[in-house]
């Protein structure tokens, strides 16, 4: 069976996990039978590679992956590629904007997650790869992107309606799958991309096929291609059966026909 998609690019988070943060049995099936009919499948996530490895581990997959949103591409799992850090003056100024607004905050360091209630001021001392903030005030929250956005030097997106993430300038998941294309030998419009918030736009933006989750925010699913049944309903399944084996079986036939 020939696939004209190549590489399928999951989210995990309300995408490739449900809200039980787990990967559902009729969904690994799935991902299984696209892997045997020769597709990639790779991990693509905001989480850090450490919380990432488990689930790629469970489905037995040894692609590349991205994580971090796109921060850091593997070769393949324990295999690094590229890191791109951020500039310890930027995390510091990140978490002074974090103590002016009183909110919630993360950032991701090599070495562990540094959050508001574990944070040792230690910054020059570690490698850095993305920031974070959580509030549900959507005042504060504006406010805080319009500060950023004069900080310039960021990519900022997110992957819940309440958070922000920010990266360096240029590192997203779209520059990541990228990467992983080169790796492999394909094009982008051989990617299936699916996720369902901000930090996956830019992806779902340039892929081949992009697909937003039932469940994805309101600006990405209209920049999808197409839109499926949510994390809690399988919607992976879904963009298997229908969008890359389903192809498979129509450029075989026709490939049979020629013969």
């Amino acid at each position: 069976m020939i696939a004209k998609y190549r590489l399928l690019a999951l989210d995990m988070d309300g995408t490739l996990l449900n809200d039980e943060q787990l990967i559902t049995p009729e969904t690994e099936k799935w991902i299984k039978k696209a892997v045997e009919a020769g597709v990639h499948v790779c991990l693509s996530t905001g989480r850090a590679f450490r919380s990432a490895l488990p689930y790629a581990e469970q489905l037995g997959l040894q692609t590349p992956m991205v994580t971090v949103n796109g921060s850091e591409v593997w070769r393949a799992p324990h295999e690094l590629y590229r890191r791109s850090l951020m500039d310890p003056v930027l995390v510091t100024q990140m978490y002074e904007i974090a103590q002016q607004y009183g909110i919630w905050f993360w950032a991701y360091s090599l070495d562990e997650v540094h959050k508001r209630d574990n944070w040792d001021g230690n910054v020059e001392g570690r490698e850095w790869l993305k920031f974070g903030y959580q509030t549900e005030d959507d005042d504060i929250r504006h406010k805080l992107l319009l500060q950023l956005q004069d900080m310039g030097g960021l990519e900022i997106t997110n992957s819940s309606p309440y958070n922000l993430e920010i990266n360096p300038l240029g590192v997203n998941k779209a520059a990541g799958i990228r990467e992983v294309c080169k790796l492999l030998g394909i094009d982008m419009s051989q990617v299936v991309a699916v996720g369902d918030s901000l930090n996956d736009l830019s992806v779902i933006q340039q892929a081949g096929l992009g697909v937003a989750m039932g469940n994805a925010q309101k600006t990405v699913k209209q920049e999808a291609d197409v839109v499926v049944a949510s994390n809690n309903k399988d919607g992976i399944a879904e963009v298997i059966q229908k969008y890359i084996l389903a192809e498979a079986k129509i450029i075989t036939a026709a490939t049979v026909a020629v013969k």
